[in-house]
């Protein structure tokens, strides 16, 4: 006899699942008409998974029929916590019906009752009727139903990875049964689903309560006999709503269902309707599943991709075409300075050449044939791709097309940097993430010989496909230019930066690090003396001890493990006692010992340099960021400064030469507002902050202005950059909140075009659901719209800052494009080497150093044409420090 297998699958819990799986490309899927259409697309891939897993034959899929259950008669309060409903989500619901109507899957809604009261009810049934049933959800309180003929599947991340409820992993992960997880939850309610519990009553308490007494029931029947506590006053103070807690948590097995199991029968794909509802909503590649005649499955990595193994037989069948190429280099960690290279694949007109036998790098007419600048490439990160290959001595050249940085560009909210990741958003099926295909951290491994080379061949696949797909989408949003111009052509820059590296002084650091260590033990004996005892000063505990209970100092904040001792407190403690002061010292001492001088030590390679990596896709606002080590965050104030003392140049003849923009995003702000006051201070080259303060000072003469009102001036000018509030302001230059808002209202007064550009670009954000760059690079704004005021008002801010700090980046870029083009025009040695937020940072010989005094600036200055002119400070010494000034 056939056995009988039953999925039940959670539809409002899944469907909600897939849409924020796909959120930061929910702009991209949307159908002809306008839907959105990311759930929708998400949850077809979660079906598409299941029926490949499980292979039922009957199959349902359960939806709430509304807001209010019977549930909500009981508490009035039942999930009276959750957000509304995003209408993007909303919208797609009615067509994730349709569509399993179209796969021959049945679905069911019952008023007064939820998804999960169905599902649990039909479960029971098909018990009794000996089917092996699982059920697919995302909300872990179904596993209440699992037992040896009902395996729960939850979903942990996004909608395609699984973990499986049985009774004994069930056992293995709480240590109950799954039958006292209603007991569970009525000791300690649900935040999810807003029902109380019982006071002070965590996991951890409710899971050894029911250890020891078994059910609610036998621990009330006992709870006279525990010893006196909290615990137990809560315990009785709270049963009542405690076992309200347990009714509401317990799933109906008996609701009112007129469905009967045999009704449930899978049907398959309905061929005709399934096609036109792909056509409908534009999903072409589950369209091309179907018309190629593919199973109605998932398509994994392992799925016919054909492939040619590249040795010395093959290599000149690849190299003998002129026709553009997709290259692959393969490694197993983030780090392309030092990772092994294990595998390269490419593919043209001639077909997909894969090796894991690295000697073939060694191929003369491969390695050129990869140095061709006539022959047209497409990569996946042209960056790491051509650090990686520049190891092997081979030139990368004549890459025209990087998916990776054609994505970033058309969502800056997606940086997974996975291209399987990527590849799935768009609708390619044949390539596995690569966390899930290598795993992550310790259980990185590589994989078998044909497993790499079917993955690599995949890799291939999957770029070529987005070569098809995003530079029509990067047209459409008039940023070609942006890619073709800036992006790409900088990613190389990027490369020879981090190829160059810069030279470190490991004797200077190390001297640095010995007198360090003294200021510690100085700190350390200056701090015991006004405790009047040693104790741990890295210990919060013991730290806390000594200030507010042995010193008695008044506490600021608490937190779950007592009286906080963070940086923000002990620096509004200040004055209460001279130990305070000592404190933020020794912190800022160890810091810099720990994180900058021990930490770049530890990043010295062999040519003695350390080589960053320049993140380049990470920052939503165009922004570099560095990491291996994080450059851009070597102090720039107080004592840390000292750190850039060890960057030195890379002989003894040669000086550090170092370039800064001047208030960039002040001035990007004063050119895209068109303020005419702005405007008209920085080309008269007026201070600006003492000119703001004048301004909102209601001053006669810029002489008037006195050092405190210029602070509290640049702090509003920064501050506005970034949408700052009135609170955020006084908090930052010590004054009332009612002063602040006067200064924003004053600023604003004065600078009346800032305020107009700051609420058309909120309104454009809203209408858009994007802002832009002067150079066209868009950020989508998702949370315009929320309900919650603490979200919306962080997108509004986000959308008033990001066309100004990311038209700085574009400039930056643009400088640095520029400059090593000129470098190498005028034939000089000097060598770019680092970007800092909005310096730049060479190395070169003496003699060339008036020709950079005079080139750099130049070549900043020109970068882009803004109505307000751009201003260059520029210096140089013996090292970064001297030559920063």
């Amino acid at each position: 006899m056939e056995s009988k297998k039953l999925v039940l699958v959670d539809g409002n819990s899944i469907a909600f699942r897939a849409f924020y799986a796909m959120y930061t490309v929910l702009e991209k899927f949307k159908s002809p008409d306008g839907l959105h259409t990311n759930a929708i697309y998400a949850f077809n891939n979660m079906l598409d998974l299941i029926l490949s897993k499980s292979h039922p034959t009957d199959m349902l899929v359960a939806f709430d029929a509304g807001k209010v259950t019977f549930r909500n008669q009981l508490y009035d309060d039942y999930k009276g916590n959750r957000l509304k409903t995003p209408d993007e989500f909303r919208e797609q619901l009615p067509f994730i019906k349709q569509l399993l109507a179209a796969r021959g899957i049945k679905t069911y809604e019952l008023e007064n009752y939820e998804a999960d009261d169905i599902i649990g009810t039909i479960a029971t049934r098909a018990n009794k009727e000996n089917y092996q049933t699982v059920i697919v959800t995302g909300d872990r309180d179904l596993t209440q139903l699992v037992n040896d003929n009902t395996t729960v599947a939850v979903t942990i991340k996004g909608v395609t990875d699984l973990e499986f409820y049985t009774p004994q992993h069930f056992q293995e992960k709480l240590g109950i049964t799954p039958q006292q997880l209603i007991d569970l939850k009525g000791l300690m309610g649900d935040n999810s689903d807003n029902y109380p519990g019982v006071t002070k009553v965590g996991e951890k308490t409710a899971l050894k309560l029911l250890k020891q007494y078994g059910s609610m029931e036998n621990l009330y029947d006992h709870v006279e006999d525990m010893k006196a506590s909290k615990l137990k006053e809560h315990l009785i103070q709270d049963r009542e709503q405690a076992f309200l807690s347990k009714k509401l948590a317990t799933i109906k097995t008996d609701a009112p269902i007129d469905l009967q199991i045999s009704e449930l029968t899978y049907e398959g794909i309905q061929t005709e309707p399934l096609k036109q509802f792909y056509q409908k909503m534009n999903f072409q590649s589950f369209l091309k599943k179907m018309t190629t005649g593919e199973e109605d499955t998932a398509t994994t990595a392992e799925d016919n991709i054909k492939y040619i193994e590249l040795n010395a037989d093959t290599v000149n069948q690849l190299v003998s075409s002129k026709q553009p190429a997709v290259v692959v280099v393969e490694m197993v960690h983030d780090n392309y300075h030092t990772a092994p290279i294990i595998g390269l694949a490419c593919g043209n007109d001639q077909g997909i050449f894969v090796s894991d036998n690295l000697d073939i790098l060694q191929d003369k007419s491969l390695k050129n044939w990869l140095s061709d600048a006539q022959i047209n490439k497409s990569v996946f990160d042209f960056k790491r791709t051509y650090v990686a290959l520049n190891r092997q001595q081979i030139s990368l050249a004549g890459v025209d097309f990087d998916a990776l940085l054609a994505s970033y560009l058309l969502d800056v909210n997606e940086n997974s940097n996975d291209l399987g990741q990527l590849a799935q958003a768009y609708g390619y099926q044949n390539l596995t993430p690569d966390n899930q295909f290598y795993g992550t951290g310790a259980k990185l491994s590589i994989p078998p010989h044909s497993e790499l080379l079917q993955h690599l061949a995949a890799k291939v696949g999957a770029i070529q496909f987005l070569q098809n797909k995003l530079p029509l989408q990067l047209q459409e949003h008039d940023q070609d230019q942006l890619f073709d111009d800036i992006e790409l052509p900088l990613s190389k820059v990027l490369a020879e930066m981090e190829i160059a590296g810069i030279t470190v002084s490991r004797t200077t650091l190390e001297q640095m690090e010995q007198d360090l260590d003294q200021r510690l033990r100085d700190l350390e004996t200056t701090i015991y003396q006004y405790a009047g005892h040693e104790f741990n000063i890295n210990s919060p505990q013991q730290l806390s001890t000594v200030l507010f209970e042995e010193l008695g100092l008044k506490p600021i904040k608490k937190n779950k493990r007592g009286y906080s001792t963070s940086v923000d407190v002990l620096e509004k403690l200040q004055g209460q006692s001279p130990i305070i002061a000592e404190i933020l010292n020794y912190r800022q001492v160890a810091k810099i010992q720990s994180t900058y001088v021990l930490g770049l030590m530890n990043s010295i390679a062999p040519d003695q340099k350390v080589h960053t990596r320049y993140q380049q896709t990470l920052t939503q606002t165009g922004r570099l960021s560095s990491v291996d080590p994080n450059l851009q965050n070597i102090p720039a104030r107080d004592e840390g400064r000292e750190i850039r003392k060890a960057f030195v140049p890379r002989h003894a003849d040669w000086e550090i030469f170092s370039s800064d923009y001047s208030q960039i995003e002040l001035r990007v702000l004063a050119h895209i507002s068109g303020d005419q006051n702005m405007q008209q201070a920085f080309a008269e080259n007026y201070d600006i902050h003492a000119h703001t303060a004048m301004r909102i000072f209601g001053l006669d003469n810029i002489d008037q202005v006195t050092p405190d009102m210029r602070r509290q001036a640049k702090a509003t000018n920064f501050g506005i950059v970034y949408g700052i509030s009135d609170y955020g302001l006084s908090q930052n230059i010590g004054i009332s909140r009612k002063q602040a808002a006067e200064f924003i209202a004053a600023y604003f007064e004065q600078y009346p075009d800032v305020k107009n550009y700051m609420d058309q670009t909120v309104q454009k954000a809203r209408e858009e659901g994007y802002v832009e760059t002067i150079m066209h690079r868009r950020r989508y704004l998702p949370d315009i719209h929320s309900r919650n005021y603490h979200i919306r008002s962080f997108a509004e801010r986000t959308a008033m800052n990001t066309p100004i700090q990311g038209s700085a980046a574009d400039i930056i870029k643009i400088a640095m494009i520029d400059m090593q083009q000129k470098l190498k025009d005028e034939h000089l040695q000097a060598t770019m080497l680092l970007q800092v937020h909005d310096e730049l940072i060479f190395e070169a010989p003496k003699a060339e150093i008036p020709i950079l005094e005079q080139l750099v600036p130049k070549i900043m200055d020109s970068a882009v044409k803004l109505d307000v002119p751009l201003k260059v400070e520029s210096a140089h010494g013996p090292n970064w420090f001297d030559a920063k000034g």
